[in-house]
């Protein structure tokens, strides 16, 4: 089922997010949490690229796997980053084989440690490329990326703000958000988006803490804020990764209540191949 269908369906959607592990192990253990988490009964999953696309062929293939041994709905990440157009094309082409018609259209991040990078000299350049050349093989849906603090290398909000317009304009069918702390982020964004006629679902992207450093690290990365609020209660707890993430079950609790509220068309969490913590957060919400 096509992205656009699930969203046009009544109620909040509801999707889990994973990335591709490094050894055999890690894929065990990713379709362990993959089976706790199916009981949840998630609207679709979705398979992350490594930095400078360095886990294409796994990404195809664990979505892949996904889709055809756990029976769920998948949305497969393609980036800009470290490809040529052929090769583009190329997992096009075998995403359309292996039955997956969503992915989400994503700049994506250079390899770990390249300061001074380039685009490939035969590649796209940015996202909206990757929308309209996969809108060219009439087969997707398509979602893209919304920043609610702004992408961290845009030139301004406004000029982030319309670019995404763009992506839409382009042919994406829904925006998934950057993972955020402060939900009023999330609502200014939304406004200012419907202000410039963005009508697509504007999906929130929900991140449980797991603990102090992996929190610091990603919220570095994506150029993303951590509230007072939330900074006071994990001071305190640096060390204590158990603590940690039981304070990040309550928190994300009382985000997606909020949202939930709000009245969001779903929202998709970041679980980093862990099932605890978002199984926790459905049982608080009473899902």
């Amino acid at each position: 089922m096509k992205l656009r269908e699930i969203y046009a369906r009544p109620g909040p959607v509801f999707s889990f997010e994973f990335f591709p592990p490094k050894t055999e192990k890690g894929e065990e253990n990713l379709f362990q949490e993959v089976g706790v988490l199916k009981a949840l009964r998630p609207s679709f999953c979705s398979m992350t690229y490594g930095a400078g696309g360095s886990t294409r062929d796994k990404t195809v293939e664990l979505a892949d796997r996904i889709h055809r041994e756990c029976a769920l709905e998948v949305m497969c990440h393609l980036t800009v980053v470290g490809q040529s157009k052929d090769e583009v094309r190329a997992v096009l082409t075998n995403l359309i084989k292996r039955g997956i018609e969503n992915i989400i259209a994503l700049g994506g991040d250079p390899p770990q440690g390249v300061v001074d990078w380039k685009p490939h000299p035969d590649g796209f350049h940015h996202s909206i490329e990757l929308v309209r050349e996969a809108m060219a093989f009439r087969r997707f849906s398509i979602a893209v990326a919304g920043f609610p603090e702004v992408h961290p290398r845009a030139e301004s909000r406004e000029f982030d703000l319309r670019y995404l317009k763009a992506k839409v304009d382009a042919g994406a069918d829904v925006v998934i958000t950057q993972l955020f702390f402060d939900n009023e982020d999330y609502y200014c964004y939304v406004d200012d988006l419907r202000k410039l006629g963005v009508s697509v679902p504007i999906v929130p992207g929900i991140m449980p803490v797991l603990s102090v450093p992996q929190v610091r690290r990603f919220t570095a990365l994506c150029a993303s804020k951590i509230p007072p609020r939330l900074e006071r209660l994990l001071s305190r707890l640096e060390d204590d990764d158990k603590a940690a993430a039981e304070v990040g079950i309550d928190y994300a609790t009382e985000q997606c209540e909020g949202l939930l509220r709000f009245g969001v068309p779903g929202i998709h969490f970041y679980c980093l191949n862990k099932s605890r913590s978002v199984k926790a957060i459905f049982a608080n919400l009473g899902l």
